[in-house]
């Protein structure tokens, strides 16, 4: 488990990372979100000991980060966002070298994530001549060496082409069925794509913390009438609708609390009573880019026109 507990950086006196407090249990797949500049890559940083805090604390299995560094490195694996490799090294050897450094037997550790990686064709070529893509599978090849229980990967999809995403999307998905991995990226179709849950960061701080099941979840309904329909008439008795807006005649979005599914079958009752015709009526299914937007237009409104984001 890791545990974040009140984590600040600060570059002077520019906070990149403010009160930050999260927490990841085992097997979870969690997306850090923001814009390039919100702090993550910072995080993930502290996160790994590569960078100690301005104040507060990181546990990972109970042990803190900054006191013993080395022990929880020992569990991690990490895939920073420039890739750690030496393009003149073979793939074989740049990985023997990094098995080697950790202290592992490089002929059992490497020909297990060159298999789990699919490098094999590629084991003997020089990194310098392979595609970006390879070149990511060996960065993970190299953070999967030593089994690690925690995968940090930051940005590992960057620069790569359609094809390449969708095989590095695989590769998380069966990485994640041996480790707890954490993404950190500004690629919101990337946390839909492989994540549990998602913390959205935004100028340094936690502007969301969600599991995707939960947060596509929408207190909304769409509604689409005859134009001359009393619709805010027929509805002002169902305890369920706090708010029916006409956003254009005939169309209606409204703002329901609780059950959002049992709401829509009352305001179907109301409107049927009433006489009032339905064309249309569903619950307004959300996705991760309109709760993305959400967060940063609130936080945009809150902020009197809005903050630059936090390095």
């Amino acid at each position: 488990m890791i545990e974040v507990k009140n984590l600040v950086r600060r570059y002077g006196d520019f906070a990149a990372v403010d009160n930050v407090s999260f927490s990841i249990e085992p097997g979870e797949v969690v997306g850090l979100l923001g814009h390039n500049g919100a702090g993550k890559t910072t995080i993930m940083k502290m996160l790994t000991g590569y960078l100690e805090p301005s104040a507060g604390e990181i546990l990972v299995d109970g042990v803190n980060v900054q006191a013993d560094p080395l022990r929880v490195q020992a569990q991690m694996g990490y895939l920073p966002e420039s890739l750690p490799v030496y393009p003149e090294m073979t793939v074989a050897e740049y990985l023997t070298y990094a098995a080697q450094l950790r202290g592992l037997e490089a002929s059992e550790v490497v020909p297990r994530a060159v298999a789990r990686t699919r490098l094999a064709d590629r084991a003997l070529d020089p990194i310098d001549t392979l595609s970006r893509g390879y070149k990511q599978r060996v960065g993970v090849a190299q953070a999967i060496l030593h089994q690690p229980k925690f995968l940090i990967l930051d940005e590992p999809s960057n620069g790569l082409d359609p094809n390449q995403i969708q095989q590095m999307r695989r590769l998380i998905r069966q990485l994640a069925d041996h480790a707890t991995v954490i993404i950190s990226t500004h690629i919101m179709q990337e946390v839909s794509a492989v994540c549990d849950r998602a913390i959205i960061i935004r100028g340094g701080q936690i502007a969301m913390d969600e599991r995707l099941a939960e947060l596509q979840k929408s207190s909304r309904v769409s509604l689409r009438s005859s134009a001359q329909a009393d619709v805010a008439g027929a509805l002002a008795e169902v305890p369920a609708v706090v708010r029916a807006v006409a956003e254009q005649p005939g169309r209606w979005q409204v703002q329901v609390s609780g059950d959002t599914e049992a709401a829509v079958a009352a305001i179907a009752a109301a409107l049927v009573a009433a006489a009032v015709p339905v064309y249309e009526l569903a619950p307004v299914v959300r996705d991760l880019e309109m709760v993305f937007r959400e967060v940063n237009e609130n936080d945009a409104g809150r902020d009197g026109g809005g903050v630059a984001d936090a390095a």
